[in-house]
């Protein structure tokens, strides 16, 4: 039998207030998602002024990374290059720049998705998160 390390309540709240920080810090107006390696959502933070879309795109991003173990941002790069049959892979709705997932000694332990600025910086705000377990 294996052990296995799980996000826990404290790990979320230290992920989202780095990512906060620098979403408002810049001025942005996000949504920031974090999930569990299954993509289940564990938090969701919709900041003002941040669309209400940005609620579902995040979790979605989150969970595209965590299921997918890999960036977001590569299966839009994957999709953008012409594989577009891929667009019918199941579950993996968040296809877009933004989900990051979270590695903990080399397992994907969950997932930072965040939405509401441009591409590269729903990254930004992601990683920043995700780096805040480092």
């Amino acid at each position: 039998m294996k052990t296995k390390t799980v996000l826990c309540q404290h790990d979320v709240a230290r992920i989202l207030a780095a990512a906060r920080a620098i979403a408002q810090d810049r001025g942005w107006a996000v949504t920031i998602a974090v999930v569990d390696d299954g993509g289940h959502p564990l938090a969701l933070e919709r900041m003002d002024d941040c669309a209400p879309i940005g609620a579902y795109i995040a979790v979605e991003k989150a969970r595209t990374a965590a299921l997918g173990r890999r960036d977001s941002k590569q299966y839009e790069d994957m999709i953008n290059g012409g594989r577009t049959a891929f667009l019918s892979a199941p579950v993996l709705a968040g296809t877009l720049t933004g989900g990051i997932p979270l590695l903990v000694d080399g397992q994907v332990v969950g997932a930072v998705g965040v939405s509401g600025v441009k591409p590269d910086e729903d990254a930004l705000v992601a990683r920043t998160g995700v780096d805040a377990l480092a």
